[in-house]
């Protein structure tokens, strides 16, 4: 049987490379990289750079591949980064796939550089159907595949890790890259400085870190700053995958991208994935930064499935959005599922009933022989004790009082009995989370109870199908432990955002489940059209929308 042989260029950024690939095998590659010589990227020097390289690059890599026993005139098609990326670079490396397509007489393949990152690491990896952290300079997303694409859970809200990071190093006069200098200053501090720690959900903010970062400066080591900076920042990515894992039942966390070169960053997720009973993956380092490997590979996947282009259609996308792929490639028969129908959920006392990213749940005996559930928030062991613990205790208590202060206020939840300093005693609700069965007319519920909520000025803080409960007719709202009190529009719309956005990632209908949620959203809430209109905005600042 023929080998298929894809010639990749990669190009979106600082890296000008080039492969060739089959099924299984790496025949060459080729890199140029772009280094400025001061400050961070310049795109339209990037875009030289790549000109001034891609004769010599791509004529590098068909020799090597020749040493090999493969000719020009076998490669059977032309991949190259479509998008997301920088324009001026893009744009060059697309006008050399052309050359390439037009002179061998074989197709164009436009290939997303995010989906890139994790088609290669499934390959170089034994991951199969994984929750990806994706984390680079631009980016900053937890993904996983559903239903024909690659849906995004959570994201940045702002900058991207990379760029967050590079940005401080800036400031600190460290030269660039930033990330690998902040590593090493890390491994000699002496102590942790309280900085932010911002998740929204199953989104993630970076800039407020970023300044406080820089102004502890002003009044403590480099070294310690750098420490607390990749503690607090990794600590919530890492928070964020698990929250998707938990979510979504998987059981392998794939990590992509260039911050994912970091030591202390794998070593958290390893933990976590252990702690979970979940499979850690991490392809080999030169597969993490930027690489014509993945684009190839990547492109294989698509010619294989026969999703080409023509030239008319080969114009690159800056704002190429991971979840706008069509993913051709993969057979929905082949993948793993996660069950369709709820676990049974009749419990013996002390038995676990949940293992969430934040919290165990088990029930136990309480007065009369009542059952009551127990929520517990454990230690984690990625995370450095004093963010660790000071999160549990102020998650423990905002959780009580809001909880409390949203069932007054006509939002069903169930009631709390006791609280301790990392627990939670409530009401027991033999319930089903609606993640397993949510419709259009029980979205139109979610809408009215979280409607209720806001007209109380309560932000729940992770809205997600995960933490809806349906018990007989009756819809409760649980786990409002990132809830805080907030009548503003952009607090508001941020927590529908991240409702919508999980409908998005997770369900099938989705579009018929936010036009329901609309529906009993405006029917409990006066200013439901505002928030409304700034969830669109919201939406249109995420990665590349």
């Amino acid at each position: 049987m023929k080998n298929t042989f894809i010639l990749g260029i990669e190009g979106t950024a600082w890296n000008l490379s080039a492969a060739i690939v089959t099924e299984t095998e790496i025949i060459a590659e080729v890199t140029e990289t772009y280094k400025p010589t001061t400050g961070g990227i310049h795109p339209r020097e990037a875009a030289q750079h790549h000109a001034k390289y891609a004769a010599s690059v791509i004529r590098r890599l068909l020799a090597e591949a020749k040493e090999k026993g493969v000719e020009p005139s076998e490669i059977d098609g032309i991949a190259f980064s479509q998008g997301p990326g920088l324009g001026p670079c893009l744009r060059t490396v697309a006008t050399a796939a052309r050359m390439l397509s037009i002179s061998l007489g074989v197709p164009l393949i436009g290939v997303n550089h995010c989906i890139a990152h994790i088609e290669v690491g499934i390959w170089r990896t034994p991951a199969t159907d994984p929750v990806v952290l994706y984390v680079s300079g631009a980016n900053s997303q937890v993904i996983s595949y559903m239903g024909g694409r690659y849906r995004v859970f959570g994201e940045t809200l702002d900058i991207g890790l990379g760029n967050a990071l590079d940005k401080f190093a800036r400031g600190a006069g460290l030269p660039h890259p930033g990330g690998p200098k902040i590593e090493a200053y890390a491994k000699n501090a002496k102590r942790y400085i309280h900085l932010p720690y911002v998740i929204k959900g199953m989104d993630l903010s970076f800039s407020g870190l970023s300044t406080a970062a820089s102004e502890a400066l002003k009044k403590a080591s480099i070294e310690d700053v750098c420490y607390s900076y990749q503690e607090t920042a990794f600590a919530m990515v890492v928070e964020v995958a698990e929250r998707a894992l938990a979510h979504t039942g998987k059981k392998e966390v794939l990590l992509a991208g260039g911050v994912g070169a970091n030591t202390r960053l794998r070593e958290m997720l390893n933990e976590m994935c252990e702690a979970r009973g979940a499979k850690f993956y991490v392809p080999e380092k030169r597969f993490m930064g930027d690489n014509g490997t993945m684009i190839a590979y990547t492109g294989l996947l698509m010619y294989k499935s026969e999703n080409t282009l023509s030239l008319e259609e080969s114009r690159v996308n800056p704002s190429y959005r991971t979840d706008d792929v069509k993913v051709t490639w993969i057979r929905e028969e082949a993948m793993k599922r996660v069950p369709e129908i709820a676990p049974g959920t009749s419990l013996r006392l002390g038995e676990m009933l949940d293992n969430g990213a934040e919290a165990v749940v088990y029930l136990e005996e309480g007065p009369e022989g009542k059952e009551i559930l127990v929520k517990e928030r454990v230690p984690k062991a990625y995370r450095h004790k004093e963010i660790d613990e000071r999160i549990r205790t102020e998650r423990n208590r905002t959780e009580a009082r809001l909880m409390s202060e949203a069932r007054r206020n006509g939002v069903s939840t169930p009631i709390i009995y006791d609280v301790e300093d990392f627990k939670l005693k409530m009401q027991y609700i033999d319930g089903v989370p609606i993640k397993y069965l949510v419709t259009p007319e029980l979205s139109e519920k979610v809408g009215e109870l979280v409607g209720k909520l806001h007209s109380a000025g309560i932000i729940h803080g992770d809205l997600t199908t995960s933490n809806l409960l349906l018990a007989g007719e009756r819809l409760y709202l649980l786990d409002f432990g990132l809830a805080y009190f907030d009548k503003g529009l952009e607090s508001r719309g941020v927590d529908v955002h991240v409702l919508f956005q999980t409908f998005e990632s997770t369900h099938r209908n989705h579009e018929a489940l936010i036009k329901a949620f609309k529906k009993g959203y405006q029917s409990t809430f006066i200013d439901s059209e505002d928030v409304l209109k700034r969830v669109e905005e919201i939406k249109k600042r995420a990665r590349y929308a």
